[in-house]
């Protein structure tokens, strides 16, 4: 049978415990001292933003980053509990303790960090760049209407640079809209989203190009790495989290799951854990 390891009760911050559960351990394997909003339960605030993160037709959490968390809860001996949140909300809902975390393409970024803790990296999420001439150069952009999503890391720096030839959308959906329509004629939005759109046929004759970097826009030069947003006193929750995700990398499971959804593997290869300034 299986060598048990027994670390004694003092489990370094429940962390360890999660070690054993991946092994479909028994129940009293199961850490107990997790501060999550509701005992037993992971209560997740769901965004809905395909191919990340979404309630399906039965009504179950799914895409890259739902999948994850159902999987590390299971690790964690935790139900999943799910609040869909209008994104806007969703960081609202953790920090004021209605959920334990929030799901949908979340970038590791300073700004956030200072109000609440993140998980380890997951994925990387790049800048891409929507033409009908395949374009990676963000100098190509200039002069032209060009559209993005609000909340993104480029918006800022494309303002400076763009002017009033940007226009600013709610979500990928409407800003797909415009392009087919014609109201604009270039893009910026998540290489990944942005993929999946042509690949769908959602944008025909357009082709998506991670953008290359360009030191006016910061978000080019570097990619961000996504996590999950946390509550900032949940000390033993993150820890133990971050154990079976660490794992889940490990095993190949992050890789598995984007490929699921269409993405790029080569997107689980984070590097060391950073955050945007």
């Amino acid at each position: 049978g299986k060598i048990r390891m027994n670390f004694g009760k003092t489990y370094v911050l429940g962390a360890l415990a999660a070690f054993t559960i991946a092994s479909g351990a028994a129940a009293q394997d199961c850490p107990t001292d997790l501060e999550t909003v509701s005992k037993g339960q992971l209560t997740v605030a769901v965004t809905t933003f395909a191919p990340y993160s979404f309630m399906n037709e039965k009504n179950e959490l799914s895409g890259v980053d739902g999948d994850i968390v159902k999987a590390a809860a299971k690790r964690l001996c935790l139900e999943v509990e799910t609040l869909v949140v209008d994104p806007a909300a969703a960081i609202q809902s953790v920090m004021a303790g209605r959920a334990d975390l929030t799901v949908g393409d979340w970038y590791r970024t300073a700004e956030r960090a200072a109000v609440m803790s993140f998980t380890t990296p997951l994925y990387l999420d790049s800048m891409g760049i929507i033409s009908t001439t395949g374009t990676d150069t963000v100098e190509d952009l200039v002069g032209q209407t060009v559209g993005t999503v609000q909340g993104y890391l480029w918006v800022q720096d494309l303002e400076k640079l763009l002017g009033d030839d940007l226009q600013l959308y709610s979500s990928s959906v409407n800003l797909q809209q415009d392009l087919r329509s014609g109201r604009i004629k270039n893009a910026v939005d998540g290489a990944a989203t942005a993929q999946l759109a042509v690949e769908r046929g959602d944008l025909e004759g357009y082709q998506v190009s991670i953008a290359a970097p360009d030191d006016r826009i910061a978000a080019s030069m570097q990619p961000a790495q996504v996590g999950f947003p946390m509550r900032k006193n949940a000390v033993n929750l993150l820890a133990a989290l971050d154990v079976v995700l660490e794992d889940m990398k490990a095993e190949g499971m992050i890789v598995e799951l984007l490929s699921s959804y269409g993405l790029s593997p080569e997107m689980a290869d984070v590097g060391e854990p950073r955050l945007v300034e």
